[in-house]
């Protein structure tokens, strides 16, 4: 479409009023309305000010915490007795039958797993020993054992996961909720996104990505090591008072054209400059950890400088209480297929685990204890589960590992508007399949949706003649997990 006659969607009243007879008419509209038009177009200058959601809900901000790769699910949350008594058996043939692997083909071995399974905290929540310090926060946790998806492979099943759809383009769950509900911070990024291990997510920058929505929602990447935010520092030979002189000569241009064509992405840069420059002083503040107490650090294995799981889950309860709406944690290093012994389900997830468990029970913990985690939805799991069976290439090895599955699998929700103690669904007695209340990745986004305070058929945003939204066409609800 001609830019000119998609600058004509953006028209409105007040645009006529202020544009006709010299403007007149909107000098008019001010005084009757007591400066509310003026107001209103202020409005339309912040796209992440706090916006209020379709109806109240307990969640006003999430963190997301992604275990790239996906773990293990059948070594952590869901114990199969039955699965362990038939270990080193050949699979059986009706679990095989019309079925793609992603490495593993011809008759597997079934694998039960050699992790030790109890039952924790009034709701008896089935978790291993892999994970210890969740053993002391399982009233809390929610386990979803009955997930499933349509992707077996990383980036297609991630861009599912985060976008509801397995190709690039659509906005990233992040984006939408910032699009929703806006930001509580003036200062910081309304989506931050903390990437540990070193490595992209599978899906690239597509699973923190804004795609068709304005550009001002997708997610901000800061680091734990040296400038939080790359490029947001001014360069050699411009100070602070400079940067603001700069920065009105471009705001002046950019109001011109938004004025002339109405164009959102006009609006989008503008903000996007101011709140960069806001950011400059803000973002180093809240990403110094070495503020906190050695108590905290010391809960969370964080250590200031370092680049690590636990110091971004900290940050991310930082951010938290700093208004960010939305944080994204990736963590690399979660693909157990036994290809090595950083693989094994056994001395290999142990080590993995270890990174990760204290982090995460501390920050419920820690977000318990300020009286925040009742408002802050946390999600934690992969974008697919693994295989009962051993995966093909290293069934001859001594390194025990598991294929991509996703058919069933399990994921844990914690915090904000979700009942904890509980585990809701079930797979069959080998985990093969869903055996009780079946919850698709559309499920699970309407349900964070639901739980922040949003319907999602009526998240909407109109791209390319029609109305989009994360989940698509489908989803669910699943309201027995909502508190």
């Amino acid at each position: 479409m001609h830019p000119r006659w998609e600058s004509l969607q953006h028209q409105t009243r007040r645009y006529f009023l202020r544009d006709s007879a010299l403007g007149l008419g909107a000098f008019a509209l001010a005084s009757l309305s007591g400066g509310a038009a003026e107001a209103a177009r202020g409005d339309r200058q912040s796209p992440l000010a706090p916006q209020s959601p379709h109806f109240p809900a307990k969640a006003k901000r999430m963190i997301y915490l992604h275990l790239t790769g996906s773990p293990p699910h059948l070594d952590l949350f869901d114990y199969k007795p039955e699965l362990v008594r038939l270990d080193g058996q050949d699979c059986p043939a009706e679990f095989l039958e019309g079925k793609r692997f992603a490495f593993t083909s011809g008759v597997p071995k079934l694998l039960g797993t050699p992790r030790k399974f109890a039952q924790h905290g009034e709701g008896g929540v089935w978790l291993s020993d892999a994970v210890p310090h969740f053993h002391g926060v399982a009233d809390e946790l929610c386990v979803i054992r009955s997930m499933t998806t349509d992707q077996f492979n990383h980036a297609p099943a991630e861009l599912l996961l985060y976008t509801g759809s397995p190709r690039s383009g659509r906005p990233s769950l992040g984006a939408w909720v910032t699009y929703g509900l806006g930001s509580e911070n003036e200062n910081l990024p309304g989506f931050v996104v903390l990437i540990s291990s070193g490595v992209q997510p599978n899906g690239g920058k597509n699973s923190f990505g804004s795609g068709f929505l304005p550009s001002v929602y997708q997610g901000v990447q800061c680091r734990s090591q040296g400038d939080p935010v790359l490029y947001a520092s001014d360069p050699p030979g411009m100070d602070r008072q400079l940067r603001r002189l700069s920065l009105d000569a471009l705001q002046e241009l950019n109001q011109m054209q938004a004025d002339e064509l109405g164009h959102p992405e006009t609006r989008t840069r503008i903000a996007q400059y101011e709140l960069a420059f806001r950011m400059q002083m803000s973002v180093p503040e809240v990403m110094d950890i070495a503020q906190e107490s050695q108590q905290t650090l010391d809960a969370y294995g964080a250590k200031p400088g370092a680049a690590s799981f636990a110091n971004n889950c900290l940050l991310a309860r930082r951010l938290a209480e700093a208004g960010v709406r939305y944080v994204q944690l990736f963590d690399w290093g979660w693909d157990f297929h036994g290809t090595g012994p950083n693989e094994d389900i056994r001395d290999g997830l142990s080590r993995k685990c270890a990174t990760m468990d204290q982090p995460v029970a501390a920050l419920i913990k820690d977000l318990k204890q300020r009286g925040m985690l009742d408002e802050t939805l946390i999600v934690l799991g992969g974008e697919f589960g693994r295989t009962p069976f051993r995966e093909g290439r290293t069934a001859k090895s001594n390194v025990l590992g598991r294929d991509h599955y996703p058919d069933c699998y399990s994921m844990l929700l914690a915090g904000g508007g979700i009942r904890g103690g509980m585990m809701h669904g079930e797979s069959d007695e080998l985990g093969f399949s869903i055996a009780r209340d079946k919850v698709h990745i559309h499920d699970l986004q309407a349900t964070i949706l639901h739980a922040l305070g949003f319907d999602h058929e009526r998240l909407t945003f109109r791209f390319q003649g029609r109305d989009y939204r994360l989940t698509d066409v489908h989803g669910q609800v699943v309201r027995q997990v909502l508190a």
